[in-house]
């Protein structure tokens, strides 16, 4: 067949079991299912976003308006930037394709963490480029502007907070690897979990406006899946020069986003209560998770996202932990997958929580 030959070698994205899956193969009632795997809001999405979406439901007949007007003026007002600095995506996921597309064919390299965000890679495999990675999982500043210098990269990939890992780099060191990459090379901020960061440390939080004004090279990448809790319908945004934005705009496809996705992101937009209590039940609840790794002398990355990651010892197999689990109705990340022996784990509700921090002790007492 006519395929590119390189499809064959190809690593698909390893996504979260479905609540589904583990009813059909495990036999557990859906209701006593926990799914701690996707970095999925535990509080659900907003009751206005609930309304609006079954308000807008009655014109699923009509395209979208593609110029995403309303969306665009409300993350244009909420970061105090223009109308033109923004463009949306099918999830933030879309847009880093898009980056790829637009500056990356055979024989470009591209720049990440060794322990990053998937999607940077299979992006880049298929359009044939070449992934450069530093040294260590956990982000480090000196590491990237070293690597830099030595691979000259066309496109960087700064995940802040990382994901799957939890790791965040201060706004200062930020700062520092900008500086010292020429303006000729593309950099995107991937801030999926941008807004757990700047809530658990200010040190962390980033900007795009300072960003856009100083660093015209430079992409601020943002989504509505995590805080806003509307990982179903696939919303993520963008926020760059005008310049920088007019050009990747020519690679979206028309109507990329429904109407229902449009108008539940602006509106999730408006709602700080529903975010405030995401954020307070997170980062009260993370502290569950941490205790118990402590005690359990269990070695875990300090986390600024929604999620967090334990790194267990040569005596506990991940996969088998996660298979353990799954068999108890309880989903979490195997990060096996990534060359690691570790587990993520979504920070979820505190009924959740307990039940699940006491099956993983039950099986370390095995």
């Amino acid at each position: 067949m006519g395929f590119k030959k390189y499809l064959s070698s190809l690593k698909s994205y390893e996504a979260g079991k479905p609540i589904e899956l583990i009813v059909r193969d495990y036999g557990v009632k859906e209701k006593a299912i926990i799914k701690l795997a996707s970095n999925e809001n535990p509080l659900g999405t907003s009751k206005r976003v609930i309304k609006i979406i079954k308000k807008e439901a009655k014109n699923s007949y009509r395209y979208p308006d593609d110029s995403m007007f309303e969306l665009k003026t409300a993350l244009a007002k909420k970061y105090n930037v223009d109308l033109n600095n923004v463009i949306i995506g099918q999830g933030s996921d879309q847009i880093i394709e898009l980056l790829i597309k637009a500056t990356s064919n055979k024989g470009d390299k591209i720049l990440t963490s060794a322990l990053t965000f998937a999607m940077y890679e299979i992006y880049a495999t298929h359009n044939q480029a070449e992934i450069i990675k530093t040294k260590d999982g956990i982000h480090n500043a000196e590491q990237f502007i070293d690597e830099y210098k030595k691979s000259k990269p066309n496109l960087v990939f700064l995940c802040l907070p990382n994901n799957p890992l939890g790791d965040c780099l201060d706004k200062d060191e930020v700062f520092r690897i900008l500086d010292s990459i020429s303006s000729d090379t593309i950099v995107a901020l991937d801030c999926a979990y941008g807004e757990f960061a700047a809530y658990k440390d200010k040190n962390k939080e980033i900007k795009p406006k300072e960003i856009i004004k100083k660093y015209k090279n430079c992409i601020y990448l943002g989504t509505f899946s995590k805080l806003y809790g509307l990982g179903g319908l696939r919303v993520g945004y963008g926020i760059a020069d005008s310049k920088f934005i007019d050009l990747l705009s020519r690679l979206r496809a028309p109507f990329n986003i429904t109407n229902i996705s449009l108008k539940a992101a602006t509106v999730a937009l408006e709602d700080f209560r529903f975010v405030k209590d995401t954020l307070k039940n997170n980062f009260k609840e993370m502290e569950a998770y941490s205790e118990f790794a402590k005690n359990r002398n269990i070695n875990f990355i300090e986390s600024y996202t929604n999620f967090i990651t334990f790194m267990l010892p040569k005596t506990i197999d991940s996969s088998i932990l996660c298979e353990y689990l799954l068999k108890q109705g309880v989903i979490i990340r195997d990060l096996k997958s990534y060359g690691i022996n570790a587990i993520r784990i979504t920070i979820g509700t505190k009924k959740q929580n307990k039940i699940v921090i006491k099956l993983i002790d039950k099986y370390l007492k095995r």
